[in-house]
């Protein structure tokens, strides 16, 4: 079963986003095509990821 996540942007990089994982205690950050994130994400957007697709928390 898929457990849902959410990420912090911490910074956009043309036509990437570094999401920071917040719901657990963690350092890596990973980095996402911004095609695949909400078009209205700014640095400290918080998101959330379930079922394959990122939303604005």
């Amino acid at each position: 079963m898929f457990e849902a996540c959410e990420y912090e942007v911490i910074q956009i990089d043309g036509d990437y986003a570094n999401l920071k994982r917040t719901d657990i205690e963690s350092d890596d950050v990973k980095v996402v095509a911004r095609a695949l994130l909400p078009a209205e994400i700014r640095e400290g957007s918080r998101l959330k990821y379930e079922l394959l697709q990122y939303t604005l928390v």
